[in-house]
């Protein structure tokens, strides 16, 4: 008891709360009534967050779509020692076919390649902080193929049966008096089946400390596991719990020690280079030992395992010469716009960059799982394979306020960096709240003024009156005859029905196979959705190749 702290000091976490509610209903609730009167349309909303991220989502489709590849040449030439041989890349890249073409025909059968230089360079690679609940979900979705919700409900249930600790945190370290307690913990997670190997080779004197600084635990220390064995866990809890596990591992191994080698020749006038890396000790990538991470950071590498020597010149064994072409930015995937979030888009790959702008993120840990479902709710975005792309919809909105505050991603991220200091007792909260009220008036101010058509919204005649006109709403859908009654909810079984599928519904009679339905027990099926004679929605199953439904 007499470690415990005085309430008072948490006042600030409440106040941080308390603002980041009230700009949320403020900006949503106006800005969403704005855009209803300026389009016609009441089916329609704007959030503090969710359109910031709607932006970013349609400007990388936008951007990726309208990219026009062009093509460029690559030179290269190989030489060989003994069994072993390794491949040049000329030093430059060539815009002009002709221009590759004539480099190409100088080099012949008899060229000889001077190496001009050899340089080896140790490395080390240092190991990768603690889980947070962001950096868990997109790990989860690179390597599993789990959406960021359904990574965070996994996380939740594993909390529930005390086997981790709390997952909604937006902290990658953990104070000193949580690291007395690694070195055991770290013994439990060396005996799981998956590790057993590299455990039995692990350092638990030596640990690396990185994830350890009282000075950077917000609210809630960086994800780890709690001791308890754990029994009867699902494959994917199972597969949760594994990884971070395996994390706790990674991020107390020593740093991963690797060499690059770089090697500089010319042949006929011109400059070649060949870069390769190789793992000297593997250290913390020897947890998981995946193929991806080890070469995802490392620089371009040229094939090859042959060695020379500074001032040899070595006989051109073949060369080659390669069309490539210029490629998009990639679309989203849930990833990296969970990633793009935490640091209001700019494309940044290295850990400690994204640690400085951290506070720069829109939503937090705990909420931007359920922005991106909020997103695919409102039929503003969609999974494609695991790209997201945005909608008719998403896009209409979009184009119809890309250019106002209500959009502005870097603005949103000032905005949560505000309520961090509120948490740090560095900034009150009328401050915080007098600039959401007057960004709330000129951004409502800004969509009224907008002077656009309505929106092309699908019109359905009702097929039980024949003559009524569907109304679709954030949670029903009903005809507006009176008199009439046909009535769809948009949530069935802890799914929520889409405009697309309302439009198929309406329009055809039955949407088309729809997945992740639950059932009383909590059983998992497919099926479709249509009308009964009475015109209620009822499901539809789909059949097995006997003619019998599944």
């Amino acid at each position: 008891m007499a470690n415990l702290r005085d309430g008072k000091d948490y006042d600030s976490l409440y106040a941080a709360a308390e603002c980041r509610a009230k700009s949320d209903w403020l900006v949503g609730m106006n800005a969403s009534r704005a855009l209803a009167i300026a389009s016609g349309s009441a089916n329609n909303s704007i959030g503090r967050v969710q359109t910031p991220t709607l932006a970013m989502v349609c400007a990388r489709f936008k951007e990726n779509r309208s990219f026009v590849s062009t093509p460029y040449w690559q030179l290269h030439l190989t030489l060989k020692r003994q069994d072993a041989h390794r491949m040049f890349i000329h030093a430059e890249e060539f815009k002009d076919k002709g221009t590759a073409e004539a480099a190409y025909k100088q080099i012949t059968s008899d060229s000889l390649a001077a190496i001009t230089r050899v340089e080896r360079k140790k490395t080390l690679q240092q190991s990768p902080l603690l889980y947070d609940l962001t950096a868990l979900q997109k790990d989860c979705n690179v390597h599993y193929d789990l959406t960021a919700d359904k990574t965070l409900s996994i996380a939740q249930a594993l909390y529930e049966k005390k086997l981790i600790s709390y997952p909604r945190t937006g902290s990658r370290h953990i104070p000193g008096d949580v690291m007395r307690h690694i070195p055991s913990l770290l013994e439990k997670a060396a005996v799981l089946p998956e590790f057993r190997e590299y455990g039995q080779s692990f350092d638990f004197s030596s640990l690396n400390t990185r994830s350890v600084d009282d000075t950077k635990v917000t609210d809630h220390h960086a994800l780890i596991i709690t001791g308890i064995v754990p029994e009867g866990l699902s494959g994917a809890e199972s597969t949760v719990y594994t990884l971070i596990a395996g994390r706790m591992l990674e991020s107390f191994s020593p740093p991963c020690e690797k060499e690059l080698l770089v090697m500089e020749c010319t042949c006929e006038g011109m400059e070649f280079r060949s870069r390769s890396s190789s793992i000297v000790r593997p250290g913390w990538r020897g947890v998981f030992a995946r193929k991806e991470d080890r070469e995802k950071d490392e620089p371009e590498r040229d094939h090859g395992t042959a060695e020379f020597a500074e001032g040899e010149a070595v006989p051109v064994m073949g060369h080659g010469l390669a069309q490539k072409k210029t490629l998009p930015r990639p679309l989203y995937t849930e990833a990296t716009l969970l990633a793009a979030m935490e640091t209001c888009g700019k494309n940044i790959t290295d850990e400690q960059a994204k640690e400085a702008v951290r506070d720069l993120g829109i939503g937090t840990p705990a909420t931007r799982a359920a922005i991106i479902t909020t997103l695919i709710k409102r039929d503003y975005i969609a999974r494609s394979g695991k790209s997201i792309i945005p909608t008719e919809k998403g896009m209409y909105i979009h184009e119809a306020v890309k250019g106002m505050r209500v959009a502005d991603v870097e603005l949103t991220g000032s905005w949560e960096k505000a309520l961090s200091q509120i948490e740090g007792h560095t900034l009150d909260t009328e401050t915080f709240m007098k600039s959401i009220r007057d960004y709330t008036r000129k951004a409502t101010g800004e969509i009224l003024r907008l002077d656009f058509p309505a929106m092309q919204e699908k019109a359905f005649t009702c097929p039980k009156c024949k003559t009524g006109r569907i109304i679709l709403r954030s949670k029903v859908a009903r005809c507006d005859r009176d008199g009439c009654g046909l009535l769809v909810f948009r949530r069935v079984l802890n799914k929520e029905l889409t405009d697309s599928h309302l439009e198929q519904l309406f329009s055809s009679g039955s949407t088309k196979l729809i997945k992740g339905f639950k059932g009383k027990k909590g059983v998992p099926f497919d099926a479709a959705v249509t009308f009964d004679a009475e015109y209620n929605p009822v499901f539809s199953f789909p059949k097995t190749e006997n003619g019998k439904r599944k």
